[in-house]
């Protein structure tokens, strides 16, 4: 298995926008998060794109927002309260295995099957799990 951490609040994928004279573009904070974790997914994954069926397992941790109380804030982190608001967590995949694809994988429609959480930390990062099938 290989394991993958990319420090940092994760950002999801944002659609591609369209000007009027019909170039298309990636908007900003997606556009740098994706080259962060295509850049840190290079340094730690050193081997050859994987061709194979895979499983991907991705954790999404996020920072507790400082609005909330001590109680509520403990709740957060110990896993009893779980974030349910945005981003979608569909959105925060595809920022990260469109990341991956052609490093760790050759194409991401290799991906069979996934899992994937959205948690709290107060070390926000994304660890992502890697299983040939």
């Amino acid at each position: 298995m290989i394991k993958l951490t990319i420090p940092g609040e994760p950002v999801a994928a944002s659609r591609p926008r369209v000007t009027k004279r019909g170039f298309t573009f990636i908007d900003e904070p997606y556009r740098s998060y994706k080259q962060k974790i295509h850049e840190i997914v290079k340094e730690q994954y050193l081997s050859v794109p994987i061709s194979g069926a895979l499983h991907v397992e991705i954790k999404f941790y996020r920072s507790v927002q400082k609005s909330v109380s001590k109680v509520e804030r403990r709740r957060r982190l110990l896993g009893v309260h779980r974030p349910t608001m945005k981003p979608d967590i569909d959105n925060l995949f595809k920022a990260v295995t469109d990341a991956c694809t052609g490093i760790v994988w050759k194409d991401d429609n290799q991906i069979v099957s996934t899992k994937s959480d959205k948690l709290y930390s107060e070390k926000p990062r994304v660890e992502i799990y890697v299983e040939e099938l």
